[in-house]
C-alpha cells in the first residue's frame, strides 16, 4: 500500500470532498492601465503580463517587463504575494488562456488587466491547487467553458465554478511532495537535453563548415553568375486564406522554416496568386530584411512540386545547381561575414540584390553537391 493510500484510509475513508474553486480562493483581476501610462524608465510599477509566463514550464520569465507610471493606483491586493498563483485570464490565443505560474515569495511586481491571481483563503494548499491547474482536468474544463472565437475571457464566474477535490491537508502535502519531485527531475532532464542539443548544434556547424570549405580545386562563381534574382511583390498577411495557392511571407522565412521546405503554412486565393511573383521547384527564397545581421538574407530552398507565391522583401533566386547545397552554403560564416560588410540600415537591416550578386560561392560538380547535401541532411535531422 502506498503512502497516499494509507493517508486516504486514515483521513477520508468515505471519499474526498469537492468544492467549487470560488469557495476556497479569492480571484483577483489585474490592474487596467492605458498605453500612455507605460514609461521607458525603470522608475515605475513593474507589471507582469501573459508573455511573462513560460508555457512549457509554467514559470515566470522576466523578459519584456513593462513599467507604468507610479501615478497609476495599484491596490494592495494587486501586488504579488508568496503562494499566489498567477494566471492568464484573457487572450486572443487559447494557447495562453488559463496558463499559470507559481509565486514563491513576495514580489515587487503587479499584474496587468489580462492577468489574475488566485489567492487561497483556506482548506487547500496553494501548491496542491497549482498542480491541479496544470493538469488535464482544468484544461478540459476551460475547453468546455470557453466557446468564443476571439478574445477568451476567464471571468470570475467561470473560474469560481471549477470543481476541485479537497482531500485533507496531509494528503495534499504528500501529493505535492511527489509531484514537485517529478517537476525537479523534469527540469534536470530539460537542462541535460538543452546541453545535448547545443553540443549537437556545434557539431553540426563544424561539419557543415568543413564540408563547405573549398580551395582552388573547385570552380568559384559569384551568385550573379550562378543564377538570377527576381524580387517578390505585394503579398501581405491580410491576404492569407484557408486554402488555395501556397505562399511564403518574408516573416515566415525567419520563424517557420529552416534550410528547405516542400510545403507552405499559408495560402492565397487563385485571383490573388495571379498578381504575385512565384517561386518554382528548386528556387531559393531569400528574406532581404531583418532586425539583425544574423537574420538578414535567411534562405530556404523550395523543393515542393507546385509553384508558390512570395511576398515583397524577398528575392527568388533561380539557378541550375542543387538548391539545398546553395541554401546550406548561405548559412556559413563566409556568407555571414560578407553580409556584415554589406548591410544597410540600423533598425531594419537590408542587403541589396546588387551586393548579393557579387558574393563568391564554390560550385563543385552536381554529384559532389548531392553528396554534401546527403551528409548535412542527416546532421540536420539529428
Amino acid at each position: 500500500m502506498s503512502k497516499i493510500d494509507e493517508l486516504i484510509n486514515k483521513y477520508c475513508p468515505d471519499g474526498v470532498e469537492y468544492k467549487e474553486l470560488g469557495e476556497v480562493v479569492e480571484y483577483i483581476r489585474g490592474i487596467t492601465y492605458k498605453k500612455t501610462d507605460e514609461i521607458l524608465s525603470t522608475n515605475g510599477h513593474k507589471v507582469l503580463r501573459a508573455n511573462n509566463i513560460t508555457l512549457s514550464s509554467n514559470t515566470i520569465n522576466y523578459n519584456d517587463i513593462k513599467y507604468i507610471s507610479k501615478n497609476v493606483k495599484i491596490k494592495e491586493a494587486q501586488k504579488l504575494k508568496k503562494d499566489d498563483i498567477l494566471i492568464c485570464a484573457a487572450s486572443g490565443s487559447k494557447e495562453h488562456i488559463g496558463k499559470v505560474a507559481y509565486i514563491y515569495q513576495d514580489m515587487d511586481y503587479s499584474f496587468g488587466g489580462f492577468m489574475s491571481v488566485l489567492r487561497v483563503k483556506g482548506k487547500i494548499s496553494s501548491r496542491f491547487l497549482f498542480h491541479l491547474l496544470i493538469g488535464k482536468t482544468f484544461y478540459n474544463y476551460l475547453n468546455f467553458a470557453l466557446n468564443t472565437t476571439t478574445i477568451n475571457n476567464l471571468s470570475s464566474t467561470i473560474m469560481n465554478k471549477f470543481p476541485i477535490p479537497i482531500p485533507p491537508l496531509p494528503i495534499q502535502e504528500e501529493i505535492v511532495k511527489i509531484l514537485d519531485s517529478f517537476t525537479e527531475l523534469e527540469q534536470e532532464l530539460e537542462q541535460e537535453l538543452e546541453q545535448e542539443l547545443e553540443l549537437r548544434k556545434k557539431q553540426y556547424e563544424y561539419y557543415r563548415d568543413e564540408l563547405l570549405t573549398f580551395g582552388d580545386d573547385v570552380e568559384w562563381k559569384t551568385l550573379g553568375e550562378v543564377g538570377t534574382f527576381v524580387r517578390g511583390n505585394g503579398l501581405q498577411k491580410k491576404d492569407f486564406t484557408e486554402s488555395g495557392v501556397g505562399c511564403i511571407h518574408y516573416g515566415q522565412i525567419h520563424t517557420k522554416f529552416k534550410t528547405f521546405t516542400r510545403s507552405t503554412v499559408s495560402f492565397v486565393s487563385e485571383s490573388m496568386a495571379k498578381k504575385l511573383k512565384k517561386a518554382c521547384k528548386n528556387d531559393l527564397i531569400i528574406a532581404t530584411v531583418s532586425e539583425d545581421v544574423e537574420g538578414v538574407c535567411k534562405t530556404i530552398a523550395w523543393i515542393g512540386e507546385e509553384d508558390i507565391c512570395v511576398s515583397g522583401d524577398t528575392l527568388i533566386f533561380k539557378h541550375k545547381e542543387n538548391s539545398k547545397y546553395l541554401s546550406y552554403y548561405l548559412q556559413t560564416p563566409m556568407f555571414f561575414e560578407y553580409k556584415k560588410q554589406n548591410t544597410t540600415g540600423t533598425k531594419v537591416i537590408r542587403v541589396h540584390s546588387e551586393k548579393l550578386k557579387k558574393f563568391p560561392i564554390p560550385i563543385p560538380p552536381i554529384s559532389e553537391q548531392e553528396r554534401i547535401v546527403t551528409i548535412l541532411d542527416k546532421f540536420d535531422a539529428l
